[in-house]
């Protein structure tokens, strides 16, 4: 796996470098020069959304159902967008469960700016943030709600982002507390809805769309991932989880949003993945990365124009 234990760049030292001082205000442990940061607060007390430094756009990729494969559609289309030309970054929002280190096949720890901030780590020309990259592999992270919403407002704010043209946020399931962290202080350009065609997927994948509505974020579209298998050997079309996917498109048709595509349920994806090589990098002509493409275009398309 690659290393962010490359060139050791002027003014700059290893998250390790540190003895952490770890605790509720400062739950990843950041060196301080001075006063943290104080977010600007609304009337009623709540933090006022702002824009993200050196950062263009920020999208959400979202669920409130887990094991629909939201990493796995954030990563790629994360990917697609460089591809388009889009300078990209990734910020795995999953404090409990983090999944960009192994998709984009990354390991080690980030260094620290000379402002003591985060210095994203790189692959496959996108730059990403986890909080994979700093806790051991097999550490848990066992935090009450308090010591989670601070670390994902230190992610938020205390990254050093190089010009990023979009960030793409892999949300953790639910509408909780980090949900609410990021959409109460970050300005969200839109939000892409994963589900699977089945209905107790697309369940919940509706009440992520009217929480986002309920918070003022606009929501981008759906995608319908494991839409089909297409088998190996006779290339014959199945619809494990629904019937040609037709629940999902007359949702999308109810609640008035975009199907942004469908991506199928194919065991190289599930292979690239495995092996920190997205689909969109290991197989870029491929019918499985076409499928990417084509929904990162529909989004560049709408958050760009």
């Amino acid at each position: 796996m690659l290393c962010s234990k490359t060139a050791f760049l002027s003014g700059r030292r290893f998250f390790s470098a540190f003895a952490r001082n770890c605790g509720h205000e400062n739950p990843l442990g950041l060196p301080k020069s001075g006063s943290p940061p104080q977010l600007p607060r609304m009337q009623r007390g709540l933090p006022q959304k702002r824009h993200l430094p050196n950062v263009k756009k920020v999208i959400a990729v979202s669920s409130a159902k887990g094991g629909v494969g939201k990493s796995t559609v954030a990563v790629n289309v994360a990917l697609a967008l460089q591809r388009l030309g889009k300078r990209t970054g990734l910020l795995d929002a999953d404090i409990f469960g983090p999944s960009v280190p192994k998709l984009l096949n990354l390991s080690g720890e980030p260094m620290l700016s000379e402002n003591n901030r985060l210095v994203p780590m790189s692959n496959y020309g996108i730059q990403s943030m986890s909080m994979g990259y700093l806790v051991g592999a097999e550490a848990p992270v066992v935090w009450r709600g308090l010591m989670v919403m601070k670390a994902m407002q230190q992610l938020l704010h205390e990254v050093e982002w190089d010009n990023l043209d979009v960030l793409v946020l892999d949300m953790p399931p639910g509408t909780g507390d980090i949900q609410l962290t990021i959409t109460q202080q970050v300005v969200l350009d839109g939000a892409i809805i994963v589900s699977t065609p089945q209905d107790i997927a697309l369940i919940d994948a509706i009440k992520g769309i009217n929480m986002f509505r309920k918070v003022g974020v606009p929501i981008t579209g759906m995608v319908q991932n494991m839409s089909i298998f297409i088998c190996p050997n006779c290339s014959h079309h199945s619809h494990i989880f629904g019937a040609e996917g037709g629940r999902l498109t007359r949702e999308c048709d109810r609640l008035g949003i975009d199907l942004l595509g469908d991506v199928p349920l194919h065991a190289t994806i599930c292979q690239d993945s495995d092996r920190g090589v997205p689909t969109v990098v290991a197989d870029s002509e491929g019918s499985n990365a076409r499928a990417y493409m084509d929904i990162a275009e529909r989004v560049a398309k709408k958050i760009f124009t």
